[in-house]
């Protein structure tokens, strides 16, 4: 599909910003960041060896954290560069260069997944179009008690009102909604979100 995502875009406009973005995470990580309060609460709500998709992985933090807690996992991401860093800095995952529009996972990738990731914006920076193509692929990745777990931020373009309709008219059904990983309420207003779902 030929609808460039906002990251896509940067990257054309800077080619260096894949490499800034991988370089700026593992500084946080080298000055004591804490990167993972995604991946912790994924491996809360997971089966000990569960199938676990890293939709937009990026360089890989939340992949490599899960995998090391003893989980099957795949990530995805459609900057090559991330999935480089990703294969260098947390190897153990699958990871699969590709965008989360139409990619496809190679047949020995383990699916349907027990529970997706999707975090780090990657709703805020989807083309418009690709909204709702984009989360039917993840309700079709989803075991049938399989959950989804998508957070974002407020002011990236994509209001939220928004996003609870496309969820819904894309095979997902909103289990839970919060402000944020740890689970603070959401209300109206909220500048985060943190929804659960699962198939409708």
């Amino acid at each position: 599909m030929n609808k460039h995502s906002l990251w896509a875009d940067a990257v054309a406009r800077n080619p260096g910003h894949s490499r800034w973005y991988v370089e700026r995470f593992r500084q946080m990580a080298a000055n004591g960041a804490d990167l993972v309060g995604e991946a912790r609460l994924i491996d809360a709500m997971a089966a000990r060896g569960a199938t676990i998709l890293d939709a937009g992985c990026g360089p890989g933090r939340h992949a490599g954290h899960l995998h090391a807690a003893g989980h099957t996992v795949v990530g995805v991401d459609l900057d090559p560069v991330l999935i480089e860093a990703a294969e260098q800095d947390f190897p153990g995952p699958r990871y699969v260069v590709g965008d989360l529009t139409d990619v496809t996972l190679p047949a020995d990738a383990p699916q349907p997944f027990d529970l997706i990731l999707c975090a780090g914006n990657v709703m805020g920076f989807l083309h418009p179009d690709t909204r709702r193509p984009v989360l039917a692929q993840l309700a079709g990745w989803l075991t049938a008690d399989g959950r989804a777990v998508i957070g974002f931020g407020a002011g990236r373009g994509y209001a939220f009102a928004d996003f609870f309709a496309d969820a819904a008219a894309s095979g997902l059904d909103l289990q839970q909604a919060y402000s944020t990983w740890d689970l603070r309420p959401y209300a109206e207003g909220a500048g985060f979100l943190v929804a659960v779902f699962g198939r409708a």
